[in-house]
């Protein structure tokens, strides 16, 4: 049982709707609140134990998880036991290739993401040179993952304390593009019995054009995003994802 919590603010009080949850949960659950910004995080001014959650943006956890000497997560966006749910070609490359490639003409439309841990660039299609303009000096040795191009109905992000689902919200698309809760279901399970899955986390299933439910990405549950879960729920993911990770802190 957490202590205390302490919850990233942007400055004079201000909460994203993430901490908005987690602070509304918490006053009704009687934790202790402490807010903190990102400049009192970065100098380590906060004394953080075992017996303490914290919540922020991915920097902030990062920097908490490194004061606790707790290993940072890898990034795990396309977990391999769920290769048989994405129905499209995903693969890793570089910047440098695919522009390249597009420059020769010997290169299809891509869409490529950061593959590490800090987002340079928010993930986007490259279909001409003229998409590389839109993201400015980034390195082009910057790791991405990369797919072919599909057509996406709708996404939604499923939240999952072990295989239980605890909500999923709908945040681009059709409403009436439903799940199929029983791929849903196989993909969760084959995520858990793999070992790949944490306790807790966020994982983003869409329908496409094809009318198949299909992988977007998975989503580590330490920082996480909030469509339109409820606060409890919310505050469970986030709890136990770092009630898994606080445990491997060595006594």
């Amino acid at each position: 049982m957490f202590t205390k919590a302490f919850l990233e603010e942007l400055g004079s009080g201000k909460l994203r709707r993430e901490e908005q949850l987690l602070r509304a949960e918490f006053e009704r659950r009687g934790v202790p609140i402490f807010l903190y910004t990102a400049k009192r995080i970065q100098r380590r001014q906060l004394p953080l134990s075992r017996e303490t959650f914290i919540a922020g943006d991915m920097d902030a956890m990062h920097v908490a998880m490194q004061q606790l000497k707790i290993e940072i997560p890898n990034p795990n966006d396309y977990p391999k036991s769920l290769s048989p749910f994405m129905h499209r070609r995903i693969g890793t490359s570089t910047l440098g290739a695919i522009e390249r490639e597009i420059l020769e003409g010997n290169g299809e439309p891509i869409f490529a993401k950061p593959a590490d841990r800090r987002k340079s660039f928010t993930g986007r299609a490259f279909l001409s040179l003229d998409d590389f303009r839109e993201i400015g000096s980034i390195s082009r040795r910057q790791e991405v993952w990369c797919s072919e191009l599909v057509t996406w109905l709708s996404e939604y992000r499923v939240y999952v304390i072990g295989t239980q689902i605890i909500s999923v919200d709908l945040y681009v698309g059709d409403s009436k593009e439903m799940l199929d809760y029983a791929v849903l279901e196989r993909a969760l399970a084959a995520f858990r019995a793999s070992g790949e899955a944490p306790m807790a986390y966020g994982i983003d299933f869409g329908v496409l054009s094809t009318g198949e439910t299909a992988l977007v990405e998975a989503n580590d549950g330490y920082a996480l995003g909030a469509y339109q879960i409820f606060a409890s729920g919310y505050t469970d993911v986030l709890l136990t994802r770092w009630n898994e990770l606080v445990s491997t802190i060595a006594v």
